[in-house]
Formats: C-alpha cells, structure tokens, sequence
C-alpha cells in the first residue's frame, strides 16, 4: 500500500469515528436509549410487517402516508426519519422531515404538512428517496416519529447531520413502525 492510500485509509477511519459520535455511523443515542417509546406509529401502506411496493423503488417514488398518536401534551413540534440500520452505510436515510404541527397527527402520502421542512437524506438530495430493496431480498426499514420539545431552528434542505443532531437534542417521546420490504 503506498502512502497516498494509507493517508486515505487514516482519513476515512479517522472521519468514520469522528461521525460515530454524531450518529451518522449508528444511531444518536439521544435518539434511541434516552428516549421513551411512547408513542404509536402505523401506516396502510404496511400489511402484516411488510411495506408495499408502491413506496419503494419499484413504485411511484411517492413518500408514504404515516400516522401517530400519543404524543405528549407538552410536544412543540414533531419529525419523521426514515431508515435503514442494516444498510451498508448505516444507518442510510431516506426520509428526514421535521418542524410539523404538533396539531398534526399524520403524513399524507406524496405530501407534507404546511411549514413542514425537509432536510437532505443520505443521497444528499431533499425530500422522498424510495427504498431500494437488493435484488432478491429484503431489508426492514425503521419509520420513527418524534415528538419534540421546540422548533428546530434549520432552513428547508440542512445538511442531514445538522437536522439529525438537531431532532436529537429536541427528543421528548418517539414511537416506530418496522417494515419490511422485498425487490
């Protein structure tokens, strides 16, 4: 190995540990150990587990209707994210939306609530990516709504990083739906 790519290798292992921390690499632990599940999360578009096609790549690329309930009475704002943990870049997000009503209790399929934001998913583009199952198999894929104790103070399309790090500090109560979803 000459020195260039060992400079490379240093760098990307340097970076992966730096964004461990910041759950770019793994999942924010404000996001997951410290936070209640409280909340319940469901969808028409998953049937026995299973999210339909319609919602992947194989369908129309349009977002999925979500629904939830059990927030807390104190909830300021609420955010969605879409992931896959078990991705080969993990986790690998599909979906960050954030700064919904808290008088909203549901994501409409293809449509986001007024004064809604997007951030940027793991593709770097804003808005919607549909899951993309590998080629004979399946991947489950994580629909988290969180409700939030304020606003998060970021512009339509942030960087992903700064939007997750955001939802992570802000976190009061959460609920999740799994699904899975074959190519």
């Amino acid at each position: 190995m000459g020195r260039y790519e060992r400079s490379a290798v240093v760098a990307g292992a340097a970076s992966l540990f730096l964004l461990s921390g910041c759950g770019l690499a793994g999942t924010p632990k404000a996001l997951l150990d410290e936070t209640t599940e409280t909340m319940t999360v469901t969808s028409p578009m998953v049937e026995q587990r299973v999210m339909s096609a319609q919602y992947t790549c194989d369908g129309a690329g349009h977002s999925p209707p979500i629904f939830w309930s059990g927030m807390p009475t104190d909830t300021k704002s609420v955010a969605v994210v879409i992931d896959d943990a078990a991705a080969p870049i993990t986790p690998r997000v599909y979906w960050i939306v954030f700064n919904i009503s808290p008088a909203t209790s549901d994501l409409q399929a293809g449509a986001l609530p007024t004064g809604a934001r997007q951030a940027r998913n793991s593709t770097g583009r804003v808005g919607y990516d549909p899951p993309c199952p590998p080629a004979g198999g399946s991947h489950r894929y994580r629909f988290t709504v969180y409700a939030l104790n304020s606003k998060v103070n970021q512009p339509n399309g942030t960087a992903m990083k700064a939007a997750w790090t955001a939802i992570a500090q802000r976190v009061i109560a959460r609920g999740r739906l799994t699904a899975t979803a074959r190519a």
